[in-house]
Protein backbone atom coordinates (compact mmCIF):
# COMPACT_ATOMS: atom_id res chain seq x y z
CA UNK A 1 0.00 0.00 0.00
CA UNK A 2 1.07 3.67 -0.24
CA UNK A 3 2.24 5.55 2.60
CA UNK A 4 -0.81 7.15 2.96
CA UNK A 5 -4.25 4.58 3.69
CA UNK A 6 -6.90 5.09 1.92
CA UNK A 7 -9.63 7.60 3.88
CA UNK A 8 -12.73 4.76 4.65
CA UNK A 9 -15.33 6.39 7.56
CA UNK A 10 -16.43 3.72 9.91
CA UNK A 11 -19.27 2.45 8.55
CA UNK A 12 -18.89 2.13 4.91
CA UNK A 13 -19.38 -0.80 2.83
CA UNK A 14 -16.55 -1.69 0.58
CA UNK A 15 -15.85 -5.08 -1.23
CA UNK A 16 -11.83 -5.64 -0.86
CA UNK A 17 -10.63 -8.15 -3.51
CA UNK A 18 -6.63 -9.99 -1.94
CA UNK A 19 -4.39 -11.36 -4.41
CA UNK A 20 -2.07 -13.78 -3.14
CA UNK A 21 1.14 -14.74 -5.37
CA UNK A 22 1.57 -18.78 -5.83
CA UNK A 23 4.02 -20.66 -7.63
CA UNK A 24 1.77 -21.23 -10.81
CA UNK A 25 0.69 -18.96 -13.54
CA UNK A 26 -2.41 -17.18 -12.11
CA UNK A 27 -2.07 -15.28 -8.39
CA UNK A 28 -4.72 -16.76 -5.89
CA UNK A 29 -7.29 -14.01 -5.52
CA UNK A 30 -9.78 -13.69 -2.61
CA UNK A 31 -13.43 -11.13 -2.35
CA UNK A 32 -15.05 -10.40 1.16
CA UNK A 33 -17.04 -7.60 1.60
CA UNK A 34 -18.41 -5.45 4.77
CA UNK A 35 -18.28 -2.62 6.63
CA UNK A 36 -15.33 -0.55 7.90
CA UNK A 37 -14.65 -0.55 11.79
CA UNK A 38 -11.02 1.05 10.93
CA UNK A 39 -8.33 1.62 8.98
CA UNK A 40 -5.20 1.98 10.53
CA UNK A 41 -1.50 1.19 10.65
CA UNK A 42 -0.34 -0.97 13.04
CA UNK A 43 2.89 -2.73 14.28
CA UNK A 44 3.51 -6.79 14.29
CA UNK A 45 5.30 -8.41 16.34
CA UNK A 46 7.88 -9.16 14.06
CA UNK A 47 11.49 -7.29 14.24
CA UNK A 48 12.54 -4.91 11.93
CA UNK A 49 15.51 -3.11 11.99
CA UNK A 50 15.60 0.64 11.71
CA UNK A 51 11.18 0.71 11.95
CA UNK A 52 9.11 2.83 14.34
CA UNK A 53 9.30 1.16 17.16
CA UNK A 54 11.92 -1.75 15.54
CA UNK A 55 8.64 -3.25 14.24
CA UNK A 56 7.63 -3.54 11.16
CA UNK A 57 4.27 -2.15 10.39
CA UNK A 58 1.56 -2.78 8.20
CA UNK A 59 -1.57 -1.22 6.88
CA UNK A 60 -4.57 -2.83 8.04
CA UNK A 61 -8.58 -2.80 7.40
CA UNK A 62 -10.70 -4.24 9.99
CA UNK A 63 -14.24 -5.16 8.44
CA UNK A 64 -17.90 -6.36 10.28
CA UNK A 65 -18.67 -8.99 7.80
CA UNK A 66 -22.91 -9.43 7.00
CA UNK A 67 -22.81 -12.55 9.37
CA UNK A 68 -21.21 -10.86 12.40
CA UNK A 69 -17.35 -12.15 11.91
CA UNK A 70 -15.00 -9.59 12.25
CA UNK A 71 -12.12 -9.86 10.11
CA UNK A 72 -8.48 -7.85 10.02
CA UNK A 73 -6.81 -7.49 6.23
CA UNK A 74 -3.32 -6.77 5.45
CA UNK A 75 -3.31 -4.31 3.04
CA UNK A 76 -0.59 -4.12 0.22
CA UNK A 77 -0.09 -3.01 -3.47
CA UNK A 78 -2.64 -5.71 -4.99
CA UNK A 79 -4.96 -5.48 -2.71
CA UNK A 80 -8.28 -3.54 -4.28
CA UNK A 81 -10.77 -1.48 -2.08
CA UNK A 82 -14.13 -0.82 -3.36
CA UNK A 83 -16.71 1.62 -1.71
CA UNK A 84 -20.05 0.03 -1.91
CA UNK A 85 -23.17 2.09 -1.98
CA UNK A 86 -26.62 1.38 0.04
CA UNK A 87 -28.49 1.31 -2.79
Amino acid sequence: MSAELPFLPQGTRVRVTHQIANSHDEPWQNTVEGEVIRCRQAKTGSWFAHSKDDRLWLDRLELKLDDGELVILNLDQFTQIQALSDD
